[in-house]
């Protein structure tokens, strides 16, 4: 390729990257207003780009959704997640994982008021859903490496996906901080785990949390 055309196509790219940036950023403003606001013609016109500009950026408002998400996740940490699930000892990647969870929650609370729009929402909600599946992925991976049986460790990871979800860390919040919250979450955890005979050869470090 030649130099000039090189550099005309790395301006491009930066630019395209740019107004991706500044698509998001306005997203992520507007959402916290409610989903409703984010309408693919509403970024559109608050960024200053066109509604063409964005189905170019994100392909539908779904992938915008998507995409706000992930960059908040980004933001928050929530990546360190990957981390928690490469413990060696699966206890604390547990722990470490609810941790996590919760200090993303409590550090973002226009977060916790978009899952009540989901119901009135179809399209946000399935970007939910998405990122649910995630944290099921992230519990089912961890619980199947305690030892003990498959069927019980099915059944676990099900349970325990059910006590780490938003609408479980907003009923404890009442009069708890988000590390409080944590901590009672692992409590249910662990004794549902202990419950089902799980894990009895990886007790050591359950409830180490590094930050």
């Amino acid at each position: 390729m030649p130099p000039g055309r090189s550099y005309t196509s790395a301006k491009r790219e930066a630019a395209a990257a740019e107004t991706r940036r500044l698509v998001l950023e306005t997203a992520i403003r507007l959402l916290d207003d409610g989903p409703g606001v984010v309408s693919m013609e509403a970024v559109a016109k608050a960024a200053g780009v066109t509604r063409l500009t964005v189905y170019k950026q994100f392909g539908s408002r779904r992938g915008l959704l998507e995409a706000v998400f992930d960059e908040n996740g980004r933001r928050w940490g929530i990546a360190r997640m990957a981390e928690a699930m490469q413990l060696p000892d699966p206890r604390a990647g547990i722990a470490q994982a609810i941790y996590l969870l919760c200090e993303f929650w409590g550090s973002h609370p226009s977060f916790a008021r978009l899952h009540d729009a989901a119901a009135a929402d179809p399209e946000f909600a399935e970007a939910l859903a998405t990122r649910n599946e995630k944290r099921r992925m992230v519990f089912r991976t961890l619980v199947e490496r305690l030892d003990g049986n498959p069927a019980a460790q099915r059944d676990c990871a099900d349970v325990v996906f059910g006590l780490t979800g938003m609408s479980m860390f907003r009923t404890l919040s009442e009069g708890r901080t988000w590390d409080q919250v944590a901590e009672a979450m692992k409590t249910s955890v662990f004794a549902v785990i202990e419950g089902y005979g799980l894990g009895a050869g990886n007790r050591h470090g359950s409830g180490a949390c590094s930050t």
